[in-house]
Parts: C-alpha cells; structure tokens; sequence
C-alpha cells in the first residue's frame, strides 16, 4: 500500500460518481450540485452527478454576459453568475486545490490507465519530455482558457463569430467524447456538417481525442498539459489547503528523482533550491515527486498543517521496490 494506490482507488470512486452518478445518487444528485467542479466532468454525460464549470463559463459568456451588455445592462449585471460560479469555483479549491486534477477529473486517471495499457504492451515509453517540448506547452492551457473559454463565447454573444463558438472547448474538449462513450452514448463521435464551423470543430475534436489517445500509450497525461481547466486552477493554488512544500537545505542533493517521477515533467521540483511552495502551474498534486524522494523530509505534502506523506528512505526504496517490480510485468506474461 501506497500512496499512488491509495490515489488510484480515490480516482476509481470518482470516475465512477462522475460519469455514471446519476445511477448512484438519482436525478436531484445528476442535476448537478454546484456546476462548478475544478475538474472535467462533462455536461454532455446524461449520467454524470456533475459538471465541470468550464460548460458554465463558456454559457455564462455567450447567453448572459453578451446579451446584458449588449442591451445596456451594467457589467455586475452581465458577470454576477460568472462571479458567483467562480466563488464556487474557487471554495471547492480551497478544499482541494489542484488535487482535482491528479485525483478526481476522469480524463485525468482516463490517461494515466492508457499509459499503463502502452507499459503493458511493451511499448517504448518517453520517460520525461524536454525543457525545451515543456516550455513550448505550457503557454497553450493558457491561450485555450482565455480564448476558449472567455473571448470567443462573448465574441459568438454578441454576434461577432458563429454560434458554433460560443462554447468551443466544450465542442473539441476529449472529455465529452470519453465519458459519453463510457456510458455507451456515441453521438458526441461524429463528425457535424450542419455548417462549416460546426464541421472543423468536429473534426478537430476527433482528432484531438485519437491524438490523446495514441500519444497517451506512450507519454504521461499529454492532454492535461494542455488542459484549461489546470490554467484555471492555477489560479487558485495559492488558497488551497492541500500543500507541496520543498526544505532543500541541507539535505536535498538534486539527485532528479522527484522530476522523474512527475508526470508532468515539471523539472524545477529538483533544480530550484529557493522556494518552499513547489506547486508549480503544471503540478497536480499526485504526489508522486514526494514518493520517490530518497532524501529524508525535502518534500512534503500536507494539508493545511497535517503531513500528509514526507519523503523518507525506508519509504522510497520500498516504493522504488515496487515500481520497479511493476514496470517488469507486461500483458503478456513476460518480464521485460
């Protein structure tokens, strides 16, 4: 017992409450209670117990906002529910913080079971992506929260682009495509002609959603490196009481363990020797960095001020132990 198994099992109970919860809970449950989750749970999944708010920012946008601003209305009438989702928003990620990310989204633990299916048939995995391919990625959850989920909704409001983008993550997002197929639903798997803009944003999410598939076999979560809702998230981190906390004197000897481990590549957590607070904008709180630190107490994760799990040597060779003993087994019987 770990903590990536203890994850793992906190990540199965949540995929199952997000995509088939309106089974568990009945409809009052599936009427969503808050429309604003910090993770990609999708509105487009008739079985979901919840949404994710990234489908209430983009409606917020183009029904409310636009339209009240275009008639005259004052801007905290045009942006008092987006106002209000986001101080929802924002408490469920004092609770949390980016823990929704590594431990709640569906198309989060959705990817990290393809990358264990691509270990599992042998194929040759990229252990940890490039400076300069990370750096190249980052800014783009970026550019995809602004204008995805903001500009593009508020500009389809006010009639400047087609209606087609007044929700455009929510149209290319894999997320809608995954949990909709989950619950045996395939008609967000199609490819819409009903107008040009309909047709490419189709297109591109089928695409987007095989391109995750097939580089997932191979690289750790490629699409949360992309994903707007951990911008979003960043945002927040600074609030959350979930904490990574880095003491890299004296003992820290930047052996690059915890980098490795991440699976975000988050190279930092092992060169910058200053900071205390190590959640970084691409860090997901899996915890995995803390796990495989060998160097006693350098990282830490707590909440608020409870240790959650501190890194130490009789912990880290035995979960060295095991990953390695993991990593040998493949689909096929065989050790590697």
């Amino acid at each position: 017992m770990n903590l990536t198994i203890i994850r793992r099992l906190v990540q199965i109970i949540a995929f199952i409450v997000m995509v088939y919860g309106i089974g568990l809970g009945g409809y009052y449950l599936a009427d969503k209670f808050s429309n604003s989750l910090p993770a990609l749970a999708c509105a487009y999944d008739m079985e979901t117990a919840d949404h994710c708010a990234l489908v209430s920012f983009q409606h917020q946008m183009d029904h409310r906002a636009a339209p009240v601003l275009s008639s005259g209305g004052s801007i905290i009438e045009a942006f008092l529910p987006t106002l209000i989702t986001l101080g929802t928003f924002a408490f469920l990620l004092i609770i949390l913080s980016k823990a929704f990310c590594g431990w709640i989204c569906p198309l989060g633990f959705f990817q990290e079971i393809l990358n264990i299916i691509g270990q599992k048939l042998g194929l040759q995995q990229t252990e940890t992506l490039s400076k300069n391919v990370t750096a190249k990625t980052r800014p783009v959850k970026w550019l995809m929260m602004i204008f995805l989920l903001f500009v593009f909704p508020l500009l389809a409001g006010f009639g400047v682009v087609g209606h087609e983008l007044g929700d455009p993550f929510c149209r290319i997002c894999p997320s809608r495509i995954l949990t909709t197929l989950a619950t045996g639903d395939t008609k967000e798997l199609v490819v819409d002609t009903s107008n040009t803009g309909y047709l490419i944003l189709s297109v591109l999410a089928t695409f987007l959603f095989g391109l995750m598939m097939s580089i997932g076999l191979m690289v750790r979560q490629p699409f949360c490196r992309i994903c707007p809702m951990l911008a979003l998230n960043t945002l927040f981190k600074k609030i959350g009481l979930v904490r990574l906390v880095k003491e890299a004197k004296p003992r820290c000897v930047k052996c690059g363990l915890c980098a490795k481990a991440c699976p975000m590549d988050i190279h930092e957590i092992h060169t910058d020797m200053e900071n205390k607070d190590v959640i970084y904008p691409d860090c997901t709180l899996c915890g995995r960095c803390v796990e495989f630190c060998p160097d006693k107490d350098v990282l830490k994760m707590k909440y608020a001020f409870f240790p959650i799990l501190s890194a130490d040597p009789a912990y880290f060779k035995k979960r060295k132990k095991a990953q390695t003993k993991w990593e040998k087994i493949t689909l096929f019987g065989k050790n590697k």
